[in-house]
């Protein structure tokens, strides 16, 4: 599936989800109805990716998870907050770069219409 297609896919089930629930809710309750959404739609993910840092010549685990590894090609972070700040941006951009994934999504359900909530990153 191509990029546009995988992340159009993703951000209808994640209306699907915005208009069921709305806002006000923890980012947790978003994270598992949209990985649901995205079962019934037969799509191919994981729920808390392990995200190692590669530090020189050594893989680490420093704890890091991506909300939701799409297909291996897109990573999906979740937020459930006031605003979108830089630091969510640099946050999905880094774990993107280290992932070696070139398309990223940044999802906050925390808004009256989840278009305004939304930002497509491609490295």
């Amino acid at each position: 599936m191509g990029f546009d297609d995988l992340s159009g896919q993703v951000i209808g089930c994640a209306i699907a989800v915005h208009r069921e629930l709305g806002p006000g809710l923890l980012e947790s309750t978003y994270e598992q109805c949209l990985a649901y959404e995205l079962k019934i739609q037969g799509v191919n993910f994981q729920v808390q990716a392990p995200l190692p840092v590669q530090y020189k010549d050594v893989r680490l685990d420093c704890g890091y998870r991506i909300d939701l590894l799409v297909d291996n090609q897109l990573i999906v972070e979740l937020k459930a907050i006031e605003a979108i700040h830089k630091i969510h941006e640099a946050q999905l951009l880094t774990y993107m770069k280290l992932a070696n994934v070139r398309l990223g999504l940044l999802i906050n359900f925390n808004v009256e219409l989840l278009k305004n909530g939304i930002k497509r990153f491609v490295l």
